[in-house]
């Protein structure tokens, strides 16, 4: 298998890479602790043509490839992080799930303002009985005339705080195959929300709660039997994750890397320690080896143009113990300058942490992977 970039690839990587480091970079730093929605940036990045990059066409979107859509964002993240959380946003996730499966009428009804950069879709998936174990969710719809009433919670949610409409998750009856999903717009009767509360990274989040939320039936986009297909879609979102995370990494490695150049002690550059090299070399090591993972993930698809379960979740877990590893060391590096929030360094550290939590915990991906291993399942659940 051909893990390097072709020159199409290669080519995109470097007009991103330009514009990165010209509109974007001066800024990251601002911007890591501005805590909100920058509605001027997304559309900026929509103009760019980084939103919308694996819709097709036909829908108005780019018609790009995987591949593609994580080089934009590896690209961006390499310069101004938390603008890549933005191009994340725009390709996986929500977006492309709703992209995916959404009726005629609803893709002319939000998808445009989607992408343009003007609305933003936010992800209800997470309760707080049911996390990692996603098929336990409660959050009912019951049809209600010409209707479906809404009732549940939903926490930890994707851009909960700035959403303009949201992909939820819900339960239509029992099973599994009673799992769903419905969109709901900012605003709908019934839909409420909490406190905000934030995150290690600054990121906020609010919990959701439907209390009789009534939406048409025009609103439903997977109605039962749909979990499959959402789940399957999951597996692309984790791409997005991973290549934040390795390039987050990526990005404090070479922070620390020129640091270490020039900072000296003792009458010569940080770099002639021994020890400090070999942390660089064992971060270099793990940095490069994620990245072939996630490469192998996104070029080795399907018939239906998805990734493998296994495949997304060795990607996944290599790269956010690689993205932390490096920007753990970096922050050990640079002392009390990588501890400081005027280095993006400990941003890195922070972010890349909360991301071996996020879109299935490392724990989980290790099952994952020991089922590939064995051939075999391996439930969680008691009894």
């Amino acid at each position: 298998m051909d893990l390097t970039l072709n020159p199409e690839h290669r080519e995109f990587a470097e007009v991103v890479r330009r514009f990165a480091a010209t509109k974007l970079a001066a800024g990251a730093l601002e911007r890591a602790h501005h805590h909100g929605l920058d509605r001027e940036l997304n559309k900026m990045l929509a103009e760019q043509g980084l939103i919308g990059i694996t819709i097709p066409e036909e829908h108005g979107g780019q018609g790009g490839d995987l591949m593609s859509a994580v080089q934009a964002i590896y690209e961006v993240a390499l310069h101004c992080p938390t603008a890549a959380d933005l191009v994340q946003a725009g390709n996986f996730g929500a977006i492309r799930t709703f992209a995916q499966y959404a009726s005629t009428e609803q893709r002319e009804r939000f998808l445009p303002g989607l992408l343009s950069g003007e609305k933003l879709i936010g992800l209800g998936m997470t309760e707080p009985g049911a996390g990692s174990a996603v098929t336990e969710l409660t959050t009912t719809a019951k049809e209600d005339g010409a209707g479906y009433l809404i009732n549940g919670t939903k926490i930890f949610g994707t851009h909960s705080v700035d959403a303009d409409f949201f992909l939820i998750y819900v339960r239509f009856g029992p099973g599994t195959g009673g799992i769903g999903s419905v969109l709901i717009e900012r605003g709908a009767e019934g839909l409420n929300f909490g406190q905000p509360t934030e995150f290690m990274s600054g990121e906020k989040w609010c919990q959701l709660y439907f209390d009789n939320c009534w939406i048409p039936k025009e609103n439903v986009l997977l109605g039962e039997g749909g979990f499959k297909k959402q789940i399957s879609g999951f597996n692309v979102e984790r791409l997005g994750n991973s290549t934040r995370a390795l390039a987050l990494g990526r990005h404090a490695f070479n922070i620390a890397r020129d640091y270490a150049l020039d900072r000296e002690q003792f009458g010569r550059p940080l770099c002639e320690f021994q020890g400090l090299q070999w942390k660089f070399a064992d971060c270099a090591v793990e940095l490069d080896s994620a990245q072939l993972l996630l490469y192998r993930a996104v070029t080795d698809l399907d018939d239906k143009g998805l990734p493998s379960a296994y495949n997304t979740a060795a990607a996944k877990l290599a790269s956010n113990r690689a993205g932390f590893h490096a920007a753990n060391e970096a922050v050990q590096v640079m002392g009390g300058t990588g501890y400081s929030q005027e280095s993006l360094v400990e941003y890195c550290f922070r972010r890349t942490r909360g991301w071996m939590i996020a879109g299935g915990s490392i724990e989980i991906l290790q099952n994952r992977i020991a089922e590939n291993v064995f051939g075999r399942r391996f439930s969680q659940r008691k009894g």
